[in-house]
């Protein structure tokens, strides 16, 4: 129920353009990202689903993160190894801690890397997204990683490779494109025009570059996943307190 309250605060920076006719400002937009991370934060602190071990985890998580978008800026297309980790932790810990973990590791990354712009919140927003996504499909895994959680995991990191990028082609359709004959966006459309011009951008544009974060995510998980995947759950196993009862005199 949070996440869903969480998402469909962010899902309002990404569907305007198909229901409205102007932009919310950077500041507003910022302001929702932020405003979603820090209630999600709130909420699994005063629950004690994220307690100090855990924040200590997803800290870790950002920084390394942001370390390696920092050596690595140029990825090959549109992969970039951020993502392997926010997925094997989200598949590991469940939603609310890869929705986190995405979205952490995009804010600690953009400071590292100076990449702070009007682009920063749906970056944050369909990061968070990716971890989640993970976390949903982990939410069955029972006993020690096997095959098939590599599998599942992998197949994760292909859908949520092209999803991130369609999700933040919203911003560069209606920034860079608006007014393009044939697929750019232009104020005023109906859902259905609106819908057919950004499928036509997305084709044309992007879908090439998505592919080669689509693979490589998989790639990565397809050759670590097994073993990152194992520290994670075991760590976990350590993070677990199981209270019991003393037997009856």
């Amino acid at each position: 129920m949070k996440l869903a309250a969480i998402s469909a605060l962010g899902l309002m920076l990404f569907f305007w353009p198909f229901v409205a006719t102007s932009a919310p400002s950077p500041a507003v937009a910022l302001a929702i990202a932020l405003a979603a991370v820090a209630l999600l934060v709130f909420i699994e602190a005063a629950t004690r689903r994220l307690d100090a071990r855990r924040f200590a985890l997803l800290a870790a998580i950002a920084a390394l993160d942001a370390a390696l978008r920092l050596v690595l800026v140029i990825g090959i297309g549109g992969f970039s190894p951020i993502f392997f980790l926010i997925l094997v932790a989200g598949y590991a810990y469940g939603p609310s801690f890869g929705f986190l973990a995405g979205a952490m590791s995009l804010l600690a990354s953009s400071v590292a890397t100076g990449g702070i712009g009007p682009w920063l919140p749906y970056q944050v927003m369909a990061c968070g997204w990716v971890g989640m996504a993970a976390g949903i499909a982990g939410l069955h895994r029972t006993g020690p990683v096997g095959r098939r959680d590599v599998v599942i995991l992998a197949a994760v990191g292909v859908v949520t490779g092209y999803a991130f990028g369609a999700l933040l082609d919203v911003w560069d359709w209606t920034t860079f494109y608006r007014g393009t004959p044939t697929f750019g966006w232009l104020p005023n459309l109906s859902l259905g025009d609106a819908l057919a011009r950004f499928g036509r951008f997305y084709a044309t544009t992007s879908f090439v570059y998505d592919t080669f974060r689509a693979v490589g995510n998989a790639i990565a998980i397809l050759v670590l996943g097994a073993p990152v995947l194992a520290a994670l759950i075991r760590l976990r196993s350590r993070f677990t307190v199981t209270v019991l009862e003393e037997p009856a005199a």
